[in-house]
């Protein structure tokens, strides 16, 4: 999704008189050791699953203007009045419009030799004659399936092309093979290395897995390179598959939205509005940070840049408050991911298991709302104990009431609602959102500081576009993946070995299914460290997904295991995107940071594995009836609870817990998700005695002369 604008985020607010021992500090507050004074979109950018893009300007910004306002235009056109030919003809002239583009703003980083025009960072020189030539022949190679020009026996226009499917002329196969060399080049210019080899590794294996032993279970019988260009470019499996097709048709649509909605004003007022709800309290600086991060995601979808946007504008407030830069940076690390995790606009894997499933993207957003409110819960809570442990200093924001500003500006959210309303209705999710966006823009108005004047509207639609080209990139080259994939029978052969490996240790089918599904979170965890989350998300499906469903695992549970795996690569050390953008805001240790961030985010990793290891965790996705949602709903809160407590030390209201309390309670929280009634009764006494424990310690203190809760401790050496 786009990102957040996070410059667009300062705040006209009104000061407020500070409490006694209180500091005082504005919203919008920029200064110290560590803090963005320049653009926050530069800094977002580069911390996303993307490389920075070059700063265009002179006649090559008018032309990109232009080739990404007509991209937006026809995505617009093709909701409401979709080409005769079918959708794989609307994505080719998709493609066409945004891979010539992606040389054009994305750097090489590659320079042969030294030029005096080469001088300072790639992101600030021009395209050179080499992206240009890059450019004209993605264009070429993109529009040769629809070109009515015949070349000897190939070319002929669209229903030529499709004639030839399985019998490629040569022509064909050399400008499906360009494609292919131009999508990897794309994906290396805006995600690294890492893609483009896992792609050249499902080649080698669709290519050579022939030659490897029959007896081996991942052989097949082998493709030659001309089936293997006629799978990636004359399918519909391989570049204009179900991933490219979700970003042609949802992905580019919802950035647009995003833009619009930000430079509407609304990530001001959703930071500002988080602010003021939380302004006199103790933990008003983490819960600003917490509510910022869920607020900014309905409308991002994008992980390490709403880190980044919200830490802009909440670190000067954590850091004042007391908060030492590794906690703090953990804290805005793990609230920015669950962006991705957040209704109404989930991160672009989530279109991708509406369309692989065949079900509304309303469905998607209910499974994903239960499981929402659990990760932000276990974040809200740690909170709350870190504010107690931490000896956080309260600090009174300068900012409106929250009544007033929802009086005057919660029109911002009239838009969100609409997108969920007209889901409800019937409509596609294409058509809610650009309804959404129409009105966002309409009521931009409110505001004259933010109308979306002619320029302005341009400059949201092709920003809009401008966030899509990577991931469009991506998703064309995630076609070889599952191309290769379909053509060798590569995923059925890979989920047969997995849940081998697990029947090895036991026959007990939950005992299986429960080590598969540990398995896969670690497979799932290792992929999501190397590629973007959509790759991963991909992968992750045509692997890991069959092992799942072989096991009786419902849909909905395996695809929605899978995405939230695939989203937390963002906060899986060594990688661990957002860690490192939360660290480079705050100016704190990197390590630690990410250690931090795993500590908050620790439900994202253990309710995945509860809705798929027993079937009371459906009611987590919001599936199986009132009775079996509330009691999943129930029990993980009180699994979540318990899990904070042990990991953060502290039982709120109470005091300190000591090792024995803690072992008691992440022992308690575990089982406690395995949602069967031996478990869960287990899981309770064991929470009680936890807490019991608790109780005692603090009793224990008081009789001996000490005080009944420790004094608050400032740990901001910590940041030393």
């Amino acid at each position: 999704m786009a990102p957040t604008a996070a410059s667009d985020l300062d705040t006209a607010a009104v000061p407020l008189p500070p409490d006694e021992g209180a500091t005082a500090d504005p919203v919008w507050a920029d200064d110290g050791p560590g803090e963005a004074h320049h653009d926050t979109r530069e800094l977002a950018a580069r911390f996303e699953d993307e490389k920075p893009g070059r700063v265009l300007s002179g006649p090559v910004a008018l032309l990109f203007t232009g080739g990404t306002l007509a991209v937006a235009l026809l995505a617009l056109w093709q909701v409401f009045f979709p080409l005769p030919q079918g959708s794989k003809y609307y994505l080719i002239f998709f493609l066409a419009g945004v891979l010539p583009m992606v040389f054009l703003a994305y750097p090489s980083g590659v320079r042969l030799r030294r030029r005096p025009a080469d001088d300072g960072p790639a992101e600030r020189r021009g395209p050179s004659p080499v992206d240009w030539l890059l450019a004209v022949t993605a264009l070429l190679a993109c529009l040769y399936p629809v070109l009515p020009v015949t070349v000897g026996t190939g070319g002929g226009g669209y229903d030529a092309f499709l004639d030839r499917q399985g019998l490629l002329e040569p022509l064909d196969v050399a400008l499906g093979t360009a494609l292919l060399l131009l999508l990897l080049e794309a994906c290396r210019r805006t995600t690294g290395w890492i893609l483009p080899a896992v792609c050249l590794l499902f080649l080698a294996y669709g290519y050579y897995g022939g030659l490897l032993p029959q007896s081996w279970p991942v052989a097949h019988a082998g493709l030659d390179f001309a089936q293997l260009v006629d799978a990636f470019y004359n399918s519909d499996s391989g570049f204009y598959g179900t991933p490219l097709d979700v970003a042609a048709s949802y992905i580019v649509l919802f950035t647009i939205y995003g833009a619009v909605l930000v430079l509407s004003g609304a990530g001001r007022f959703f930071v500002e509005l988080s602010a003021a709800a939380f302004r006199r309290s103790r933990t008003a600086a983490g819960r600003t940070a917490v509510a910022s991060g869920f607020l900014l995601g309905t409308v991002s979808g994008s992980g390490a840049a709403t880190t980044v946007s919200i830490g802009a504008v909440t670190w000067p407030i954590l850091r004042r408050a007391g908060y030492p830069a590794e906690r703090a940076g953990g804290m805005l690390a793990a609230a920015g991911v669950g962006a991705i995790l957040s209704p109404p606009t989930l991160g672009a894997a989530a279109f991708i298991i509406a369309e692989y499933l065949g079900v509304s993207y309303l469905q998607v957003l209910g499974w994903a709302t239960v499981p929402t409110v659990l990760y932000y819960l276990g974040i809200l809570l740690s909170v709350e104990i870190d504010a107690r442990r931490s000896g956080v200093r309260p600090v009174i924001i300068d900012t409106g009431s929250a009544g007033r500003l929802l009086t005057r500006f919660g029109y911002h959210f009239l838009s969100l609602i609409v997108i969920i309303v007209v889901l409800a209705m019937g409509l596609s999710a294409t058509r809610a959102v650009v309804i959404a966006t129409v009105l966002a823009a309409a009521l931009s108005f409110l505001d004259r500081r933010h109308r979306l004047t002619p320029a302005r509207l341009v400059e949201a639609l092709s920003g809009g576009v401008r966030g899509v080209l990577a991931v469009s990139a991506v998703c064309a080259a995630a076609g070889i993946i599952t191309a290769t994939t379909t053509k060798t029978g590569l995923g059925p052969q890979a989920a047969a070995l997995l849940v081998g490996g697990a029947q090895a240790v036991s026959s007990e089918p939950a005992v299986v299914l429960a080590l598969t599904a540990l398995l896969a979170a670690v497979a799932l965890s290792l992929l999501g460290l190397a590629v973007p989350v959509t790759a991963s998300f991909v992968i992750g499906w045509v692997i890991i997904g069959p092992a799942l469903l072989h096991l009786g695992v419902a849909a909905p549970a395996a695809a929605m295991f899978v995405f939230y795996f695939a989203v937390l690569s963002e906060v899986s050390p060594p990688t661990a995107l957002a860690a490192v953008a939360a660290a480079a805001v705050t100016g704190g240790r990197l390590v630690p940071t990410m250690w931090q961030t795993l500590r908050y985010a620790l439900p994202a990793y253990l309710i995945p594995i509860a809705f798929v290891i027993t079937p009371t965790g459906l009611g987590l996705l919001g599936i199986g009836g009132v009775g079996r949602i509330a009691v999943a709903g129930v029990v993980s809160a009180l699994g979540v609870t318990v899990l904070a407590v042990a990991a953060g030390g502290w039982l709120p209201g109470v005091g300190p817990a000591g090792t024995p309390e803690r072992i008691l309670g992440a022992v308690a929280g575990l089982v406690l998700l395995w949602l069967e009634p031996l478990p869960v009764a287990v899981g309770a006494v064991l929470a009680a005695l936890a807490v019991a424990g608790v109780l005692v310690r603090r009793g224990s203190a008081g009789r001996a002369g000490g005080p009944s809760v420790p004094e608050l401790v400032d740990h901001r050496e910590e940041k030393e």
